[in-house]
């Protein structure tokens, strides 16, 4: 069966600060796939962050391009496996220069908390009871 996947493309302010972040969260750079402009970020086999200098990204936009420190273009989400893990990738995130975004939601059969990374994309991660996905 066909995945479908999905690349994330985010302008950055300082490429190699953001490859850096990204991987001390944990995630790859796939160098097929960068250079001196770009870098995938590979968080999963179906998602992909694509990180362009801001130089770059105005190459597939005729929009400005946003300020994500002073304004919310997208909050990005990202599942996780456990309470545990949401709280262990928002404190790598921290600890890589990153900040907490907004307030911890625990409602007992879900539970998130944010970060902005470096340049301050919004990334939302989240644990839901799979017996709550179920019914």
């Amino acid at each position: 069966m066909y995945q479908q996947m999905i690349f994330v493309n985010l302008a950055v302010d300082d490429l190699e600060a953001s490859k850096e972040f990204f991987t001390e969260l944990g995630y790859s750079i796939n160098p097929q796939f960068s250079d001196e402009t770009a870098a995938s970020v590979v968080i999963s086999d179906t998602i992909v962050a694509m990180l362009l200098t801001r130089q770059k990204y105005a190459q597939f936009t005729r929009k400005e391009i946003v300020d994500a420190a002073k304004s919310s273009e997208v909050l990005l989400g990202l599942s996780a496996e456990s309470r545990e893990k949401v709280d262990e990738l928002v404190e790598k995130a921290v600890a890589a220069g990153g900040s907490v975004a907004g307030e911890t939601q625990d409602h007992g059969f879900m539970y998130g908390r944010a970060f902005d990374d470096l340049d301050g994309h919004t990334w939302e991660v989240i644990w839901m009871d799979p017996a709550a996905v179920q019914g």
